[in-house]
């Protein structure tokens, strides 16, 4: 990763691109080559960082692309984020954390007005009461499709 001299913008760790997994034996392979990351309840986010956005204002035509998982709450480009030459970077947050989930598992290596899309989450973004609720959704979640146990 190239440094930057700006002492303002700064990437989280789990912003970063992961290589390709190429080591799965063959029977573990799916049909495109993925990297291997881990996702805990709290690592997803309804907020969403969209690297790799040519800077043409295309904000119109991203938004578009957005609404196809879902209703957006906001999207406006990122400050602060470290961008490749002629390229910008979205925050996006998304009303229900699982149109978040299915825009990141879609847009991701998606092809873009000649760029390549790159979506991470950003809980960093997270209220106090945006992360209880989701722990609080996820928890009912869980309990609704484990089996009743009558005694």
């Amino acid at each position: 990763m190239e440094e930057t001299s700006s002492p303002k913008k700064s990437t989280k760790p789990h912003h970063i691109q992961q290589d390709l997994c190429k080591t799965r034996p063959a029977y573990r392979q799916g049909r495109k080559l993925t990297a291997v990351k881990t996702y805990t309840v709290n690592s997803e986010s309804q907020h969403l960082y969209i690297y790799g956005v040519p800077a043409l204002n295309l904000r119109r035509e991203l938004r578009t692309l957005c609404l196809k998982y879902g209703n957006l709450v906001s999207m406006h480009v990122a400050e602060g984020a470290v961008n490749e030459m002629f390229t910008e970077c979205y925050h996006v947050e998304y009303q229900r954390i699982q149109s978040a989930r299915i825009a990141k598992r879609l847009i991701d290596t998606q092809s873009f007005y000649g760029g390549i899309l790159h979506v991470c989450y950003a809980p960093e973004h997270e209220s106090i009461q945006e992360t209880k609720a989701k722990l609080l959704q996820r928890k009912i979640d869980v309990l609704r499709r484990l089996p009743k146990n009558d005694t």
